[in-house]
């Protein structure tokens, strides 16, 4: 009994600690942009700079506005540039009641979200990661709203669409992992270690990661790592983004609609006519590079670049090459 009363307390003690944090976050971490209503949904969106054609930026899968940090700024000196968090990431809030993260459906709320914001065609779409897809979607169906398209490492479609047994399941691991990390958001053990992590403790945080499921820690360290690349004053935002439950049961839901999402994006292809380049890792698998080579192949107006010496997150290893990506693509539509 003694132990069932200490368990409790124990628990007790996290949801008063997360809550607490929480509060104080929402309060010290005000929301770079606005937030606009969408639909059943409110979605944050960051606008920087003047002109046109302006640049929309679509982040990774778990990503948020912050992984643009670097890149935002830099933008934002020659054209309007504007990043948004996806529904239930960041400073958005999830669609209530949820609606499914169809392709059709997360381009149906950033259309609605630039409606709300006033910011006009044509756009220069960036998309990292699985970014990567939902701009390509979002070119095919609107391709008269689009004047050039910027591929930052782009999830693999074929891959995906496609998924293997193996890849199943990882991304069922991904899954599990994520809601794992809901619950553990929950009670204040995800905020307790990524604090200690980002203050360069291992031990106490690759002990929860194990009790948790397994390979928790490795992906606790490897967010403080990626976070690691932004500037010192953005990690705390992220911390406390990823110490809200909500994120995670965001990841899960977007993990779920991967493979759906990847076979729907196949499906569109890219428009003629509209100029593209794709930027690949260093790191890249053959099999991703013979697909963007693909894309490319009889394509006048598209390029495919492998960056040298960067990993998966360009965007933060080399902010000045997708800068250049995108004035290239900003003067060419200046031109026309």
């Amino acid at each position: 009994m003694a132990i069932v009363f200490s368990i409790a307390a124990l628990l007790a003690l996290g949801l008063a600690y997360q809550g607490i944090e929480s509060y104080r976050d929402r309060r010290r971490f005000r929301p770079l942009g606005r937030v606009v209503a969408v639909g059943q949904s409110k979605l944050h969106l960051h606008e920087q700079g003047s002109g046109a054609p302006a640049v929309l930026l679509e982040a990774g899968l778990a990503a948020t506005s912050l992984g643009w940090s670097l890149v935002q700024p830099e933008i934002a000196t020659f054209t309007r540039v504007c990043s948004y968090d996806r529904a239930g990431l960041g400073w958005s809030e999830h669609a209530r009641p949820p609606a499914p993260r169809t392709v059709q459906q997360m381009v149906s709320e950033l259309s609605e979200a630039l409606a709300a914001t006033r910011i006009g065609p044509p756009y220069i779409l960036v998309g990292h990661s699985f970014g990567g897809l939902l701009i390509r979607a979002y070119a095919s169906l609107s391709p008269e709203h689009v004047a050039g398209l910027v591929f930052v490492d782009p999830v693999s479609l074929e891959s995906w669409a496609k998924c293997d047994a193996g890849s199943r399941r990882k991304l069922m691991y991904g899954i599990r992992l994520s809601r794992r990390g809901a619950i553990l958001a929950r009670f204040g053990l995800v905020r307790a270690a990524l604090t200690l992590l980002a203050r360069g403790g291992r031990r106490v945080p690759k002990l929860m990661g194990r009790a948790a499921a397994g390979e928790g820690a490795v992906v606790m360290q490897r967010l403080v790592g990626e976070v690691q690349k932004l500037p010192p004053e953005i990690w705390p935002m992220v911390r406390s983004h990823w110490s809200n439950p909500k994120s995670f049961r965001a990841m899960a839901e977007y993990l779920e609609c991967l493979p759906a999402s990847a076979e729907a994006a196949i499906a569109m292809p890219l428009p003629p006519g509209v100029p593209f380049v794709v930027l690949s890792a260093a790191n890249a698998t053959d099999r991703e590079i013979a697909e963007r080579d693909e894309w490319v192949r009889g394509n006048a107006i598209g390029r495919h670049v492998r960056v040298e010496g960067t990993g998966h997150w360009i965007q933060l290893e080399r902010p000045d090459v997708v800068v250049d990506a995108v004035r290239e693509l900003v003067d060419r539509c200046r031109r026309s």
